[in-house]
């Protein structure tokens, strides 16, 4: 008699054990219906100094296209996203588009099996600005493929100084030194043909 109570015994607490344990299996049934996120590239709350071409986001189950929605947004909440997200089975990956630094947020949203959508968000830092580009490369694409036209009017010779000038430096008493000996010459010449006409008429 004793052993077949504590037989029935053993029995009802064995009973009571998997219904205890049943509720709390319960719960975690629609909690596996729900995606989550397993880690990013950059991670969260990164400092980066170098921006990356693409950000990568890792799920715990394979996210679907036509309900996974990713954005990226940087200071001045200016959209970073180079296109649209591409998947590899558990990997979604976004290009990425660099502009000022400061803080970018990488936000997702994913469909799930019992309806209910899944949102969340990574945060990192990008400490060095996008390069803008350069000034030379930017004239020497503006700068027109042919030369302009030159001018084919002649310059102006320069006009070499007179030697007139030279003369003038002499007050105008230039003229003197020249006609001075013909004039004693003129007189000497009348001199003398006065004196052979006195001559003859002795």
């Amino acid at each position: 008699m004793g052993g077949r109570v504590a037989r029935r015994a053993r029995t009802w607490l064995a009973v009571l054990g998997v219904a205890a344990v049943v509720p709390l299996l319960l719960p975690a049934a629609p909690a596996a219906a729900h995606n989550s996120l397993t880690g990013s590239d950059p991670r969260n709350a990164a400092r980066v100094a170098t921006a990356p071409k693409r950000i990568e986001l890792r799920f715990l189950a394979t996210p679907k296209e036509a309900t996974t929605k990713v954005t990226v947004t940087g200071p001045d909440d200016v959209s970073a996203a180079g296109g649209a997200p591409t998947f590899s089975g558990k990997r979604v990956s976004v290009p990425f588009t660099p502009g000022a630094a400061g803080l970018y947020t990488v936000a997702y949203q994913l469909g799930s099996d019992d309806g209910h959508p899944i949102k969340g968000e990574i945060r990192f830092t990008l400490t060095t600005p996008a390069e803008a580009p350069s000034p030379s490369t930017a004239s020497s694409s503006a700068a027109p493929t042919s030369a302009p036209p030159t001018s084919t009017a002649a310059s102006p010779s320069p006009v070499s100084p007179t030697p007139a000038a030279a003369a003038d430096d002499d007050g105008g008493t230039g003229w003197l030194w020249v006609a001075a000996p013909v004039v004693v010459l003129a007189a000497l010449a009348a001199g003398a043909l006065l004196l052979r006409r006195r001559a003859a008429r002795r």
